[in-house]
């Protein structure tokens, strides 16, 4: 079969609060989210593994908010009125390997005594992590936590039909079927396979069918599409 020269042109990610879908495997997490500004607490840890949603929902909190977005690892060298002077301060990948304890612990510190507000994205729960500054740790405990569990059949089919449906692709039900039954169950998962089957389809002038999704499905050990193992 011929094949057709595919240009690889990003396409734009929709991260908004309206694009966010919403299920029981989710639906505490998004709920503290859209409580924003009147949490119990000045600060919120957002948890869940690879591919929960948590960037997107960090990203929905952020154009809610007006804050400010770091990782955790640029706390280091900044002062705490520095990263709140938005009132709202979201930090991703915490804690990190390069975590600044201290710069955390003022940060949390001054959130408090201002009424700021923070929320930090984490794969880990709090009481996991390796934190050496004892005051920090307590600090950390004692935020609120809004937990992300794994996708449930509800979501990851979800976002397979918006991701097929954001590229203008029509496929059958027993293709999105097909895939809920054997791809990784994560989101990150979900937009690779459909990416890739786009790819595919493109360039080989051809429909999406289960035929071209096992194709895709095999390819799942290899580290360039599922650099997490999905």
């Amino acid at each position: 079969m011929s094949r057709q020269l595919v240009l690889d042109l990003p396409l734009r990610t929709a991260l908004g609060r309206d694009d966010f879908l919403v299920t029981p495997s989710n639906a505490a997490a998004v709920a503290m989210i859209d409580r924003y500004p009147d949490w119990p607490h000045h600060g919120v840890v957002l948890v869940g593994g690879s591919g929960s949603g948590k960037s997107h929902l960090l990203e929905v909190w952020r154009q809610a908010s007006g804050a400010r977005l770091v990782t955790a690892a640029q706390l280091h060298g900044e002062t705490p009125d520095r990263l709140l002077a938005r009132g709202a301060l979201a930090i991703d990948n915490a804690p990190g390997a390069a975590l600044d304890e201290r710069a955390l612990f003022h940060l949390l510190n001054l959130a408090r005594q201002a009424g700021g507000r923070v929320l930090i994205a984490s794969e880990l729960d709090p009481a996991q992590w390796a934190v050496k500054l004892p005051d920090l740790a307590s600090r950390v405990r004692a935020l609120a936590v809004a937990r992300l569990d794994p996708p449930d059949d509800a979501l990851l089919r979800g976002v397979l039909v918006k991701h097929f449906a954001d590229r203008q692709i029509g496929v059958e039900e027993p293709v999105i079927s097909y895939l809920m039954l054997r791809m990784p169950r994560s989101l990150d998962a979900a937009r690779a396979v459909v990416a890739e089957l786009d790819r595919l389809a493109l360039a080989e002038k051809t429909a999406v069918t289960r035929g071209l999704a096992a194709r895709v499905l095999r390819q799942m050990t290899e580290p360039a599409l599922f650099p997490d193992g999905g």
